[in-house]
């Protein structure tokens, strides 16, 4: 079976920037060939409908086939809303809790972010997975695309 792969507003916008496509455009060259399933949300949906011209393209680009649609649930919301009750972020982080509540709640294998502040952090991951676990939830593996290059298997 396929990995799932949450990937929140941040990558999308990281394909156009100097700084990280290096790492973002192998990754959605990975999706594009089927390596795994993209988590797609209605919270990204929603973000990336206000994203420049080119973003909106390039989630238009992705192929139906390699992406599963997930709704926002009642309980992803009570789960988001917890990260911020237990202080693992402030109360403006609400849709940075809405992706990680959402990856947990329907069985991420990974979640891909380049928001170093509010995601993809070690003090806020411990956070996030000590609510999870509190909650009965799985660890969620929280990464950036770089952690997903693919090198070969020249040593």
């Amino acid at each position: 079976m396929k990995q799932r792969f949450y990937i929140d507003t941040s990558v999308f916008g990281g394909y156009y920037d100097d700084e990280f496509s290096e790492f973002t455009k192998p990754l959605f060259e990975r999706l594009d060939k089927g390596e795994f399933t993209l988590l797609f949300s209605a919270v990204t949906q929603e973000e990336l409908s206000l994203a420049p011209g080119n973003i909106k393209k390039l989630v238009e680009n992705i192929k139906i086939e390699n992406t599963e649609f997930i709704e926002t649930t009642e309980e992803a919301v009570d789960l988001a809303t917890q990260y911020i009750i237990e202080k693992v972020v402030g109360q403006t982080s609400l849709p940075d809790c809405l992706h990680i509540a959402l990856a947990t709640i329907n069985r991420a294998d990974f979640l891909i972010s380049w928001n170093f502040k509010h995601i993809v952090n070690v003090q806020r991951i411990r956070g996030y997975n000590a609510v999870n676990i509190k909650h009965g939830y799985k660890l969620l593996e929280i990464r950036s695309p770089r952690d997903f290059m693919t090198y070969g298997d020249n040593d």
